[in-house]
């Protein structure tokens, strides 16, 4: 015993004493070569001091001179491109038919092939940008900012903290791959910064030489095809990726906007595009037949059943023994209901039905309807306004028209209302986020917060952080969290601090999670006759304004999370938001004439007065902030205190919890809860120390991973989808663009001749075994050909038989051609390929999105719902491919002239017609016509044509992939 003692400390010590030892190792590994981020700016500094030493030559050339240089860039890249003209074909070839794993090493080499192009002339090009902001705009860009131009040239995501000026740092990285001819896209998270950054950055393009666009949510197509073909073009993530989708559902060429492929994208705050929005597809969608009915009838039935306490999975024995029993079990953490034997016993009991297992679909509105009671709360999640239920981003705080939950849960949270329910909505295109950019060929993005997700930007975008510091040293001063037992003693210590502020003149900006907590402390301020700016969902039209002024002396604003609001406080104000304001009281708009001549004028006396306020400002310690919440997300955080502390200017930031928080009731609360009934701490006396901050970011580490997690499974269910969008959209621009598209319909022909006799006489089956009667059916069904008057005892085999059929089928076609026109039948097989093309894609979505809801319940029975997933998407996918082609054939081989006379060269079609893309679109859905009934399959069994591209989405065709022998 006291051996197996030694043996087990023995084992434990050198364990210490590894750990231990291996920490040293790495604080000196750190402290002699400097951490990762401090490496990576050591390798940019020789290329930042070139740039420099450039600085006094180009400041000596004339306008024209500048300009002029843009030329000689281009020349050089075309010069260069020709050396690698090769590689660059073959890899962009490569590309187009490459596996997911395939794409990220190619688009690698293209981008070391192309960085190797601009190397030579990369510090010149930047010296150039800075001298042309400096003439046009009065901004030089400062070396830290030039390292940012570096790092998002790279392909990377450049960490920068607020006020570092990330919007002027974009320009060095879009002009220098503005050059090479294909166009770049600066996307941001709102049409204002699009607009605003067009214009406030668009001077020192064009005095290059360069074009510049942008996108807003109301353009028409022809002006968005003219932003798309600018050199530069800024928009926003729903606005690419809508038009995107809108391109894939053009009927003509000429319908689509944006360039293809898509080069090079930065994406500003990117940590909210890529992380945030993540989870939210965009989806252009049409109203389905379903009944909104319904959805009030499941309603009413909430009232009636019985919610478990949220102890009910710690103590479910104790309740078992007592007899006991709930209806359903709501999962806060989760975010999920779950419904109990004995609730589905009393819904069937008050649906009047014998199982509700019969109808899984009513069974997912029960949830929905439980979902919409207990997890989603107004003014938090969602506003009502104008009868209508109007989402609200968890991570901004700005409302999203337009936007709806899907799978009936914004149906369920209409009938909770009692407002107007809007028909649920069948999907006929989508993407997500993720997929959409990983199309680009070089991506990079900037933003405030990107550290803490590193790891997910690696994985899933194959991107890399780089953390810049900042221009000046941090002084902010960051309090340690303080937390009370109840919410109400919390918002009382908040509005106290808030009082002390305001009477010594510091500025004050809140943080709140919600619209409803945001309003219940401004309630509290008017109590104590505190003046203050509110800023949530709900009032955002003053939102510039009210921030760009929230430095002032004695200013309080409070607002809901800061993330994406685009404009910087200024300690003492800004002076030309304030010169606005005033000519707005007298009447004067800005597209009034003489309105800048006025503005000008304005300027000098709000400076004077700005400048004071700065000093005065800085004197009392400079912004505070106060989060009255922690988020899941810490970057969320990190936002919020980045507000205070720009530029070098001094701040401070302090944190005010409460053990009813969402974050501290989910993840620990009760183990902070027991600590201070232990010490009998009072309701209105705080705990403050640095583990308690710890511990909290602790619990928010567990919460980011816990999404992550749901962000990488949705990454993988939609990767399914994507492989088959990337064939279905490969097929259409195919189509649009051929001229002639007569070898595909023979090729589709062969396909399914080939898939017949395969069925109906194959190769290894004797022709007296032949089922020719089934075959002259299939045939009669699809070419309208007969086969009873062939020599059948003189056809020897399957193959010549399929050699036969085909001449027919040929020569059958070319009589056709000959009665309709070339030119004719080359429009009408388009538009009938389109058609049913998009008529199949739809049904196919449709179909999925089923498939999807239930998929879930594979695991009951042991089985990988994603693989399942996988191996029926991949069946129905190919089912589609065969439908197609059939579908397509049949109707080239029976169709009529309308008219005989002449009169009318319209041809008569299928009753559904092809889907119109619709003109603009600035929400997650656009509606479109009601979809058609589900077309019904003309046989079940379906072989891939040997030269389709493999469903599997490797890129490669059948033959050579999935249909290759064994």
């Amino acid at each position: 015993m006291v051996k197996v003692l030694l043996i087990l400390f023995g084992i434990i010590w050198g364990t210490v004493v590894i750990v231990f030892t291996w920490k040293k190792i790495s604080w000196l590994i750190v402290k002699i070569a400097g951490t990762k981020y401090e490496r990576d700016i050591k390798v940019m500094q020789p290329i930042v001091d070139a740039i420099n030493n450039l600085e006094p030559q180009i400041r000596r050339l004339s306008d024209q001179e500048l300009r002029a240089k843009t030329a000689e860039f281009r020349a050089h890249i075309a010069r260069k491109q020709e050396e690698y003209k090769q590689e660059l074909e073959e890899l962009e070839s490569r590309l187009k038919e490459s596996s997911p794993q395939e794409r990220v090493k190619l688009k690698k080499r293209l981008n070391e092939i192309r960085n190797a192009i601009v190397e030579d002339i990369l510090p010149e090009a930047f010296a150039v940008v800075r001298e042309a902001s400096r003439r046009t705009t009065g901004m030089r860009h400062f070396d830290v900012q030039l390292m940012g131009g570096l790092v998002l040239h790279e392909g990377k995501i450049a960490e920068m903290a607020t006020g570092e000026g990330k919007t002027l740092v974009a320009t060095l990285p879009l002009y220098l791959n503005a050059l090479f001819g294909r166009g770049c896209h600066l996307v941001t998270v709102n049409d204002y910064l699009a607009k605003r950054d067009r214009f406030w950055m668009g001077p020192i393009y064009e005095f290059l030489g360069l074009t510049v666009g942008y996108i807003q949510h109301d353009m028409e197509p022809e002006e968005r095809k003219k932003a798309y073909a600018c050199d530069i073009t800024y928009g926003t993530n729903n606005e690419f990726g809508f038009d995107y989708l809108r391109d894939n559902m053009a009927i003509y060429p000429q319908q689509r906007v944006q360039r293809h492929p898509f080069y090079y994208a930065i994406v500003d705050e990117v940590d909210s595009i890529l992380i945030d929005e993540a989870r939210t597809p965009l989806i252009i969608s049409g109203p389905a037949e379903e009944s909104t009915d319904l959805y009030y009838q499941i309603d009413r039935l909430v009232p009636y059943l019985k919610k478990a306490p949220d102890d009910f999975k710690i103590k479910e024995e104790e309740y078992k023994a007592k007899g006991v029993s709930f209806d359903f079990i709501v999962d806060e953490k989760e975010h999920t209901v779950v419904l109990t034997d004995t609730g589905m016993a009393k819904c069937e009991k008050l649906l009047k039905l014998d199982s509700l297992y019969d109808n899984p679909r009513l069974v997912s509105h029960i949830h929905q309807a439980l979902r919409a009671h207990y997890l989603f709360h107004r003014d938090e999640d969602y506003v009502v306004k104008d009868g209508k239920v109007v989402i609200v981003d968890e991570f901004t705080g700005r409302l999203m028209p337009g936007r709806r939950w899907s799978d009936g849960l914004h149906q369920a949270i209409e009938a909770k209302e009692r407002v107007r329910i809007e028909r649920e909505n069948q999907t006929l295109a989508t993407i997500t986020f993720q997929n959409y950019f990983r199309l680009y060929e070089k991506l990079a993005g900037m933003t405030g917060t990107a550290e803490t997700e590193a790891i997910e930007f690696e994985k899933i975008y194959n991107l890399e952080v780089v953390v810049l510091p900042p221009n000046r040293p941090l002084i902010r001063h960051n309090y340690p969290d303080v937390i009370y037992k109840t919410e109400k003693e919390k918002l009382k210590a908040v509005v106290n601090e808030i009082e002390e502020c305001y009477k010594r003149g510091q500025p004050v900006l809140v943080g709140t999670r919600s619209i409803e907590k945001n309003e219940k402390l401004s309630r509290m301020l008017k109590e104590r006759g505190i003046p203050h700016n509110l800023l949530n969902a709900k009032y955002h039209e003053m939102e510039a304004y009210i921030i760009a002024q929230a430095g002032r002396k004695g200013a309080v604003t409070i607002a809901t999370n800061m993330a994406g609001r685009g404009t910087d406080i200024l300690l003492g104000g800004n002076a030309e938001f304030m010169a606005k304001d005033l000519l707005r009281q007298r009447g004067i708009e800005p597209d009034m004439p003489g309105y800048r001549e006025e503005l000008e004028k304005l300027l000098p006396e709000f400076k004077k007065i700005v400048e004071k306020e700065h000093r005065e400002v800085v004197e009392l310690g400079g912004l505070h902030v106060i989060g009255t919440e922690r988020h899941e997300a810490r970057r969320i955080d990190n936002q919020l205190r980045g507000r205070a502390g720009r530029q070098g200017d001094p701040g401070s930031s302090r944190f005010y919890l409460s053990l009813e928080d969402e974050l501290m009731r989910l993840f620990g609360g009760e183990r902070i809860a027991a600590i201070m009934d232990r010490l009998k701490i009072p309701e209105d006396e705080p705990i403050v120390h640095p583990w308690i901050t710890r511990a909290v970011e602790s619990a928010q580490k567990k919460v980011e991973e816990h999404n992550f997690e749901i962000r990488k499974q949705l990454l993988e269910y939609d990767d399914v989808m994507n492989k088959q969008r990337e064939v279905i959209y490969a097929e259409r621009d195919k189509i649009l663009e051929e001229e002639n598209l007569k070898e595909d319909i023979m090729g589709m022909a062969e396909d399914i001749v080939a898939d017949l006799i395969n069925i109906y006489a194959p190769k290894d089956a004797h022709p007296q075994e032949w089922d020719i009667s089934g075959l002259e059916v299939r045939l009669k069904q699809i070419f309208g050909i007969s086969i009873k008057a062939f020599p059948l005892n003189e056809i020897k085999d399957s193959i010549e038989l399929q050699e036969k059929i085909l001449e027919i089928i040929k020569s059958l076609y070319n009589e056709r051609e000959a009665q309709i026109g070339e030119d004719n039948l080359r429009q009408i097989e388009r538009m009938v390929m389109l058609q049913f093309v998009d008529m199949a894609w739809k049904d196919h979505l449709y179909s999925m999105d089923h498939l999807r809801e239930g998929i879930g319940l594979r695991g009951y029975a042991e089985r990988d719902p994603l693989v399942e997933y996988k191996r029926e998407g991949y069946e129905m996918f190919a089912s589609m491919i065969g439908r197609i082609k059939e579908e397509v054939l049949q109707y080239l081989f029976h169709f009529q002239l309308r008219s005989a006379d002449g009169s009318s060269r319209v041809f008569a079609g299928p009753s559904s017609r092809p889907v119109q893309p619709a003109g603009s679109a600035a929400v997650s859905r656009v509606t479109m016509p009601a979809r058609a009934k589900e077309n019904t399959p003309l046989r079940k069994q379906f072989k891939v044509g040997r030269n389709d591209p493999c469903p599997c989405g490797s890129g490669k065709k059948f033959k050579h992939c999935c249909g290759r022998p064994a």
